[in-house]
């Protein structure tokens, strides 16, 4: 018969791998609840700089790169703050994305996937509002924003309840009382 230490040892160490798949989708809870913070503040900068800010006639047909760097480096502060925050957005787009396919959750990765190629457009298309001040692209940058958020907060109900365990995993004595 073997002994209690030998079958505590075993429970242990089926456990750490339901404890680190844990971990992982809370990290993924924490990244998406931050980038979905992100894009609300990004959405109303956005809005802000849409009807208040006027971008400088000097970065009008420059090309899309050259738009970004103006666009960082000048007047006025509320575009510059704009378009750095959506530069950490990506930053934080591919963290959320590395965070769904550690967790190996492929509902999360779809999603995280799409939420990615959403800021990737709308940051396209802000250079472009940058660049030729059309409407239309200041709308797509808007709508594209609002598809991340969606996307993100996906992840948010697709990952669980915080402090849920993933199905088939063990249940802790603890967690049971």
């Amino acid at each position: 018969m073997p002994d209690k230490s030998t079958l505590a040892a075993d429970r242990t160490a089926a456990a750490e791998p339901a404890a680190r798949q844990a971990r992982r989708r809370s990290a993924l809870r924490k990244n998406s609840a931050g980038i979905c913070l992100m894009l609300l503040v990004q959405y109303g900068l956005g809005m802000g700089v849409n009807l208040y800010a006027r971008v400088p006639a000097a970065d009008r047909d420059a090309g899309l790169a050259t738009a970004v760097g103006r666009t960082l480096t000048s007047q006025p502060v509320v575009l510059a703050v704009h378009a750095g925050l959506g530069l950490l957005m990506l930053v934080a787009g591919i963290s959320v994305l590395t965070r769904a396919i550690l967790a190996r959750h492929r509902r999360a990765i779809a999603s995280s996937t799409l939420g990615l190629a959403a800021i990737i457009a709308a940051a396209f298309s802000g250079a472009s509002f940058v660049s030729s001040g059309q409407a239309g692209a200041s709308m797509a940058m808007a709508v594209l924003t609002g598809v991340a958020l969606l996307c993100y907060i996906a992840n948010l109900l697709l990952a669980g309840p915080i402090g849920a365990s993933t199905p088939g995993t063990p249940v802790s004595d603890a967690a049971r009382v």
